[in-house]
């Protein structure tokens, strides 16, 4: 998640990545950082107050390149020990530092990712989306 327990400077990277836009909305003790690509892909990262990034959400015509928005994560999903939970339109990964799901179809596509480690005391995973 922009290199999920990174700072701030890591969503930098991610926008100059995507060629998006960003705008930040405060909510109550964290920080949600929105990219809008110019192919119509929202990527919001989630900054809490202690300045890491502990979550990600996308949505749009496709999905954005996981690996980057992932950071070191990527690594822990590909050693995940086991095929993830996967259908045609679902894809669930579970470890224990890292959660990412994701679905959708043709132009439809939407997830989200979070270290539960990260989480600000008051945030749960439904809070993310």
């Amino acid at each position: 998640f922009a290199a999920r327990g990174a700072d701030a400077a890591s969503i930098e990277a991610d926008r100059v990545h995507l060629k998006g836009a960003v705008h930040v909305t405060s909510v109550s003790s964290y920080h949600v950082h929105e990219i809008q690509t110019p192919a119509g892909t929202v990527v919001r990262e989630y900054l809490s107050a202690a300045g890491q990034v502990f979550a990600v959400t996308w949505r749009g015509p496709g999905i954005p390149d996981l690996r980057q928005l992932l950071g070191s994560y990527s690594a822990q999903l590909d050693r995940s020990g086991g095929p993830p939970h996967y259908n045609h339109h679902h894809l669930e990964v579970r470890t224990p530092d890292v959660v990412v799901q994701s679905s959708g179809h043709a132009r439809g596509f939407f997830g989200r990712a979070w270290a539960p480690a990260l989480l600000p005391p008051e945030v749960t995973a439904r809070d993310i989306g």
